[in-house]
Parts: structure tokens; C-alpha cells; sequence
């Protein structure tokens, strides 16, 4: 065997401390003098110790020697009667005893099943011990045998799934299907690593969580530090509910603060696992071996609601032990899904200032590394104001201000507003575009023809949008009940006079989505499903910078009616579920109706704002024909805009249609778009209304579009 100095040099990390190496191998000579002790007394005991087929047949003399003693050789000398150095205050080996609760026995037990891991010399000669050179790792009999104890002894409870070394996940015994003093043993690559300098996390947790460091130090913010104290009593168990802050960031910010390396658990990646108990036991060593905490949410992802998931839930809860664990979520803990009842502490909105803070350092952070010149990518107030109506946590807030940073260096320019806009909205997930049609708004301000006063109503939903978090989070203008932060709007008037486009235009001004709940996926003819699915559309809805539309909504939020029968009783219990629902829904919604009168009362009290439709002058009329015409299409001279604004009562959805069907005409005849298109346009919309055809109405065009066929 070449010296241990010489091995050592071959072995050591460079960017290993010097210290910890020397430690480490101070503890293996002692190992390495108990097999040579080992090796010894086997080859003086066995009669043909050069045999080179030995461990492939048991001859009569060997089976005479086995049954004659109890041992196959001398033991080595028992344990406890040489001393092993003692490790000082604050090393790896120190910390890794005091964080798994190990014995001086098990750190030795651990020390000669990791020995092959560290210098392969000791796998010829475990072979050579174990009589089976293809066995190159320790058993329990021989790790047993090197620290002298009797295998009947109380040492091969060491090994047991309870056991410290075992239940930490320091240790794996292999070959469960081989007697107990023949089963193998290995130490996990990652606890080899560790004792030898390295910080780098558990290989098998690679995608299931992330580390986060912090450059400047830790936070010290009076809610950090609160969460901070809380984490350092008792079983370090807490749980963050979430009402409109950052409890993700918080958790981190925690546990840097508590001096504990923050472990971010992707709970979605953990649930889809098959078997995630071995992930489980793995991420709890690892919190102990790092000394670190663990951060676990958004609990609603798990859905601990459901039985498997509840166990899995408890399962990280038990097996993280010591080690602090940061729940966060919006639902409230339940007491039955661990022995510990957690701290709970409720996460607030930081308010306008506190999002106008991260916009700034997520965008300074991040300009440099895309390659965006310096201070082309600062915050400055107009750029911070243009996403107020957004509700985002910090990593959304990251990962949007990196997108917005790579749009603007595709075009060699500063980030604006649009860049931001278009980067929030792709944080959007995509699990209410199955309950609702989604549509990027293409208009705006310029394309509405509407009275002032409706104007100003749609200008008060995006107002209350942008400032709802300073008003009803840090004002708090709506206490108590459980009410939500959500802002609620109707939007009545007959068909075609501008409801569905007023909300594309309030989504484009708050740069959202705008998200089209089709009802025939909402209301189901079985009771309690249409709850069910409207109950999906609102959690979806809540976790999206987007507005609802709840387009011909009395057909779902209609009058209550005296009870007859059963099915006014279900009728009724939707209209009380919508209520209540409405109460605490924290997102943007527009209800629009052609009629109001048909709505609940009960409803109208928990609207925030209501924009009346009505039908368009004459004056908005040709107004609406010039917009929709547009200004692509080639028109004729004597085109009389303002004899249809007059003559056709029409609304604007139907305008819109006649200046579609009139496009076709003329492309069809080759000419430009004249009066004899326009009328049989109008002909054409009004028997789709259902409208009597009036002379006196059409003038002598009527006459001259029936004859030209066009009609």
C-alpha cells in the first residue's frame, strides 16, 4: 500500500480547504490501520492465502475451520480501545455529527463504508475481507468486524431504517434480499463531497430545487427579521399565507437572514414525480447537511387538499426534521396535515412603492447581462407606472424584466412601457385559456364612438385598476367580510353598441388580456357543476394580469325567483354562489348585459362601475361608418356618409357589418366602394334584424341597389 500522504495528494480537491482534507484523513488512517489489522490476521489464519480461485469454492478443510470457531479470522481490536482524534469546534466533521445526531460510533461506521469513495485501494481490499473480490464495498458484518464489535451485538442496530446514519440519508444499505451481516454498504456521492469541501448541491435535485445567495446580505426589513425569529423557534415550521404580497421573496429573504442557505423547492416538479419519497429523504439531507431551510409553495400547486397529496405534504414536513421549512400559499394551513401545528404570519402587499422597488432592481439587474447599454434599462416613473395594475410576485417580476430587456435589445433601444406590457403578459399561464377565450387587445381610445359620459366610466375602471392596490391593500377602503381586491364592471346596453370592444380598450390602456368566458363550458344542466366551473375560471383568473369578460351575463347572474320547484332552488343557489364568489374574487371582471333590468339587484350593489350603452346619433353614426370603412378602401366621389349616418338607425356592430359586406361588393366589381354597396349592405343587415325596408328611409337608392342585383 503506498503511504497515506502520497494518496492524499492524488485525491485532494484544489479548491478544497486544506483543513478539512487533513481532518478527513486523519479520521481514514485510523480506518486504513484496522484493515491493514484486518488483512493481517486473515492471511495468518488462512492456510492457501495466495489462492488465486479463493471465494469461488468452500473446500472440506475451510468448512471444518468455519464450524470449529465462531469468528473467520481474529477480530480486530474493539472498539473504543484506540483513540480517534476529536474533530474541532465548527468543522464538517463536528457540524455533520451535530446536524444528524450521530454517535462517535456512527461517524466511524460512515467512515468505513465511505473509505472505497475516497481512496480505491480499500476496494481490492474489501474484496479480499468480504472473500469476494467483486464485492468491492464494505457489508454490515465487515464494518462491524474493522470497529471490532460483535455482529450479535448492539452495533448492527446502527444499520436499522430508524437508525441516524439510515434515516438522514447518510447511508444506504443495499441488497435487501441478502442476510443483514451481507448486505452492502454505500455513502451517497453527495456526503462524500461534502466532508471533502464541497458546497455544491445534491446531483439528484438537480430541476426540483434551486439554491438563492445573496451578494448585498441579507434583508433586514422588520417583516424578514419577524419571519426570521420565527423560524429559529421550535421546529423552525412556518407557514406564509399569502394576502397580495411576496411570501416567496419573504421566505428567502428569512432564511438569509437567519443565517440558514435557502433551499426553493419547485413543488410542481416534486408532485409529478412517481416516487417522491426518495427525492423527499434527499432534500432533507441536504437541508441538514448545508445547515440550510427549506422554502416549499405555493401550497395551492400541491393541492394538499387531496389525500396523496396531504401525505406528501407531511412526508416533507417529517422528514426535513430539525432543519427550518417556509410554507407559503393562500390557503390556510390545516392542522391535519402534520403532527406541528406552523408559525403563521399573513404577507401583505408592499404597495405601490415597494412593486415600483422591484421593477427598478430587477431591470438593473438584468440590463447588463442581456448586453443593454448602461441606465438604457432604469425604471423611471413613467416606465414603473405603466405596470401599477399588475399583480406579480418578485420571480415574475425577474423573469418579465428579462424579457422586456431582450425585446429592447433585438432594437438597439431603451426598454419602454410596451416592452414591459408585453413581458407581463407572457408570464400568463396558459390554465384559464382552457376555460376562456383569450385575446390580445388591438384597439384603442381612438377607436370608440361613444358618449362623454360612457367614456368616463371606462376611464374609471382603468383608473381603479391601476390604483386598487394602494386603495383597498395599504388604504384599506374595504375591510372585513373577506373581501378581495377585485374590481367589478357592467356594461349594459343593446347589441352592437360598443361593450365587448370598450373592454378590449380598457385591457389594451392597463396593457392586459382579455380573457372571453364562453358559457357554454360554464353552465351544466347537472347540479353543482356550473359552480364548479365558474369556481375554476375565478382561481384561474385571480393568478392573471388579464380582465374577465363575462360576455350576455343574466344568463348566469340573473334574477333570483320564488321557490317552486328544484330547479328554482338550484337557480337560486348559483345566484348566491356568484354573490359571494364576487365578494372575494381579486381580479378584474366585466359583466355585459342587453338588459340591466334582467340582473339581480344584489349584484348591482357589488358592482364598482357601470357604463351605460346607448344607441348612437347620428352624429356618432357616421363617425362609426368613416372608422370602420377605414382608410384602405378605395371610395367613390359621391359617397354620402352622412345620408346613411341619417337614414339608418343602426348601431355600431352593424355598422361595422354593412362596411364589411360593402368591401366585399366592390371588390367583387372591380370599382371603387360607392352608394349602390353601401345600401344593399344595409338591406342585407336589416332582414338579418328582422327590420321593415322603408322607402322613405332609403330614398332613391333603394330602387337603385335593388336594380343593380347588388341586394
Amino acid at each position: 500500500m503506498t503511504t497515506t500522504q502520497g494518496t492524499r495528494a492524488v485525491h485532494e480537491p484544489a479548491d478544497a480547504p486544506t483543513a478539512v482534507i487533513e481532518e478527513l484523513w486523519e479520521r481514514l488512517i485510523h480506518v486504513e490501520q484496522r484493515v491493514r489489522t484486518a488483512v493481517a490476521l486473515r492471511r495468518a489464519a488462512d492456510p492457501q492465502p495466495d489462492d488465486p480461485y479463493r471465494g469461488q469454492y468452500l473446500t472440506p478443510e475451510a468448512a471444518a475451520r468455519i464450524m470449529e470457531s465462531r469468528d473467520a479470522f481474529s477480530p480486530v481490536p474493539t472498539y473504543g480501545s484506540e483513540p480517534f482524534p476529536q474533530s474541532p469546534p465548527g468543522s464538517r466533521i463536528r457540524r455533520l455529527a451535530e446536524n444528524f445526531g450521530l454517535a462517535p460510533l456512527d461517524f466511524d461506521l460512515l467512515l468505513v463504508a465511505m473509505a472505497p469513495d475516497i481512496d480505491n485501494r480499500f476496494e481490492r481490499l474489501y474484496g479480499y475481507l468480504n472473500d469476494d473480490l467483486t464485492r468491492r464495498r464494505p457489508t454490515i458484518g465487515l464494518a462491524l468486524d474493522l470497529c471490532g464489535l460483535p455482529a450479535a451485538g448492539s452495533g448492527r442496530f446502527r444499520f436499522s431504517p430508524s437508525a441516524p446514519l439510515v434515516a438522514g440519508g447518510l447511508l444506504e444499505v443495499l441488497e435487501a434480499d441478502r442476510p443483514l451481516l451481507s448486505r452492502v454498504l454505500r455513502v451517497p456521492d453527495r456526503i462524500t463531497a461534502y466532508l471533502l469541501g464541497d458546497d455544491e448541491i445534491d446531483g439528484r435535485l438537480r430541476g426540483l430545487v434551486r439554491t438563492v445567495t445573496s451578494e448585498e446580505g441579507p434583508d433586514t426589513a422588520p417583516e424578514v427579521l419577524r419571519i426570521a425569529a420565527a423560524v429559529g423557534t421550535g421546529s423552525g415550521l412556518v407557514h406564509l399565507l399569502d394576502r397580495g404580497g411576496d411570501p416567496g421573496k419573504l421566505a428567502v429573504e428569512a432564511l438569509l437572514a437567519a443565517g440558514r442557505r435557502p433551499l426553493v423547492v419547485d413543488i410542481a416538479a416534486l408532485a409529478a414525480l412517481p416516487e417522491p419519497a426518495e427525492a423527499v429523504r434527499t432534500l432533507a439531507a441536504e437541508a441538514r447537511l448545508s445547515g440550510g431551510g427549506v422554502v416549499l409553495g405555493p401550497l395551492e400547486a400541491l393541492a394538499p387538499e387531496r389525500p396523496e397529496r396531504a401525505r406528501l405534504l407531511s412526508g416533507v414536513c417529517a422528514a426535513v426534521g430539525g432543519a427550518p421549512l417556509v410554507a407559503y400559499g393562500k390557503k390556510n394551513w390545516d392542522p391535519l396535515w402534520t403532527a406541528e401545528s406552523p408559525v403563521p404570519v399573513p404577507v401583505l402587499s408592499p404597495g405601490p412603492g415597494g412593486v415600483a422597488r422591484q421593477w427598478r432592481r430587477a431591470l438593473a439587474e438584468v440590463g447588463a447581462s442581456v448586453g443593454l447599454p448602461a441606465g438604457s434599462a432604469s425604471a423611471d416613473e413613467e416606465l414603473v407606472g405603466a405596470t401599477a395594475s399588475y399583480r406579480l410576485d418578485s420571480e415574475q417580476v425577474r423573469k418579465a424584466a428579462v424579457v422586456a430587456s431582450r425585446l429592447a435589445v433585438l432594437e438597439d433601444r431603451p426598454v419602454d412601457a410596451q416592452d414591459l406590457r408585453t413581458a407581463v403578459r407572457a408570464q400568463n399561464g396558459a390554465g384559464l385559456e382552457r376555460l376562456a377565450r383569450r385575446i390580445e387587445p388591438a384597439v384603442g381610445w381612438d377607436d370608440l364612438v361613444l358618449p362623454a359620459a360612457t367614456r368616463h366610466e371606462l376611464s374609471e375602471l382603468a383608473l381603479r385598476a391601476r390604483h386598487r392596490e394602494q386603495v383597498l391593500g395599504q388604504w384599506r377602503m374595504r375591510p372585513g367580510g373577506g373581501r378581495g381586491r377585485g374590481i367589478i364592471a357592467l356594461f349594459a346596453g343593446e347589441s352592437g353598441t360598443g361593450k365587448t370592444m370598450s373592454a378590449e380598450v380598457v385591457a389594451s390602456e392597463l396593457g392586459m388580456e382579455l380573457y372571453v368566458v364562453d358559457l357554454s363550458t360554464v353552465v351544466d344542466k347537472y347540479i353543482g357543476e356550473t359552480e364548479k366551473n365558474l369556481e375554476r375560471i375565478f382561481a384561474e383568473a385571480s393568478d392573471v394580469n388579464g380582465i374577465l369578460l363575462f360576455d350576455e351575463a343574466d344568463a348566469i347572474f340573473g334574477k333570483r325567483s320564488q321557490v317552486k320547484d328544484a330547479h328554482d332552488r338550484h337557480a337560486n343557489v348559483e345566484s348566491a354562489y356568484l354573490l359571494q364568489r364576487m365578494e372575494s374574487f381579486d381580479g378584474i371582471a366585466v359583466l355585459t348585459t342587453n338588459l340591466r333590468g334582467n340582473l339581480d339587484e344584489a349584484f348591482t350593489r357589488r358592482l364598482d362601475v357601470i357604463a351605460e350603452f346607448p344607441m348612437p346619433d347620428a352624429v356618432q353614426r357616421l363617425a362609426l361608418w368613416d372608422r370602420c370603412l377605414g382608410t384602405a378602401v378605395p371610395r367613390e366621389a359621391g359617397l354620402d356618409l352622412e345620408f346613411c349616418a341619417g337614414r339608418f338607425e343602426l348601431a355600431g356592430g352593424s355598422i361595422r357589418a354593412c362596411a364589411v359586406t360593402a368591401a366585399y361588393l366592390a371588390a367583387e366589381s372591380g370599382k371603387p366602394l360607392g352608394m349602390e354597396q353601401i345600401v344593399s349592405a344595409v338591406l342585407q343587415e336589416y332582414r338579418k334584424l328582422g327590420r321593415l325596408v322603408r322607402e322613405s328611409e332609403f330614398g332613391p337608392w333603394l330602387e337603385r341597389a335593388r336594380g343593380g342585383g347588388a341586394g
